[in-house]
């Protein structure tokens, strides 16, 4: 990718996320979030909430698993044993009640954010940000490293972000972000903080002590020589055939391209002779 390519991706997928998580007028009203055991959406959802607080946005939360108001929400909607229709007209009785919390803001006054706790389809996908790092220096390296429940706090070692945006036309844009711990926020701040993940130093550090594990030695160039570990794994499991020029077996017989049919060829003698 041209210099000039990877700047216009890297400002435009920056201000995606920008938009999504500030709830402007241009983004989609609907986005759906998918987390696991290893990473819950927490998170993500409380900066939604911190967001929205500064704008100030009226945050209704719409529980169907969760027992305890998280914190910032201005309504809270219990949603077991209740049908669709009930729930539907909770959450536009709250969205359109006069005694919104900021009244003076005829504009925000108009928009509300409302967070369901259970749906299951989704776009975003969340994972650790230090097992990201990991992954990426085990990539490099060779090593395997097994999925499974991770022990580290997530408020300390931030959120790694894939999302998937749809455009209309359906062409769909993909792109993995890293979202610092809630403990570095400050509630009220307003400088953007999220980043790309192949802007984060750690994820750039796995990729260097990974090239160092390796030894190898690649000349500086304007442009990509390399390969990725994939690409390198898959040329030494190609089998190719080789050139018997070099024995000097004299006129026209050298040159030939020999191969050693296996099993996995599936040759017929008799079919070939056909």
């Amino acid at each position: 990718m041209s210099p000039t390519s990877a700047s216009h991706r890297r400002t435009h997928n920056l201000l995606l996320i920008s938009k999504l998580l500030s709830l402007r007028d241009s983004t989609s009203p609907l986005t759906l979030l998918l987390d696991s055991l290893e990473q819950p959406a927490t998170p993500l959802i409380k900066e939604y909430i911190r967001r929205a607080k500064l704008s100030k946005v009226h945050v209704i939360f719409v529980s169907f698993e969760t027992l305890t108001r998280p914190d910032g929400i201005d309504t809270f909607i219990l949603a077991r044993r209740k049908s669709l229709a009930d729930i539907a007209t909770e959450v536009v009785s709250a969205a359109s009640s006069p005694l919104l919390p900021y009244p003076s803001a005829a504009t925000a006054s108009n928009k509300s954010l409302v967070i369901i706790d259970s749906v299951n389809p989704m776009i975003d996908r969340k994972s650790n940000a230090n097992n990201e790092q990991k992954k990426q220096t085990a990539s490099s390296s060779g090593r395997r490293i097994e999925h499974g429940k991770s022990t580290d706090d997530d408020d300390l070692n931030g959120v790694v972000i894939e999302m998937e945006h749809r455009r209309k036309s359906g062409r769909g844009v993909v792109e993995w972000y890293f979202l610092p711990p809630a403990v570095r926020i400050h509630r009220q701040q307003g400088k953007e903080l999220v980043m790309l993940l192949d802007d984060h130093p750690l994820y750039h550090q796995g990729e260097e002590q990974g090239g160092a594990e390796r030894g190898g030695w690649e000349p500086e160039s304007t442009f990509e020589l390399g390969l990725t570990e994939r690409q390198r794994l898959e040329r030494e499991g190609v089998v190719l055939p080789y050139f018997d020029a070099q024995r000097g077996e004299g006129p026209g017989e050298g040159g030939r391209i020999l191969y050693d049919m296996g099993e996995e060829d599936d040759f017929d003698e008799e079919e070939d002779e056909i």
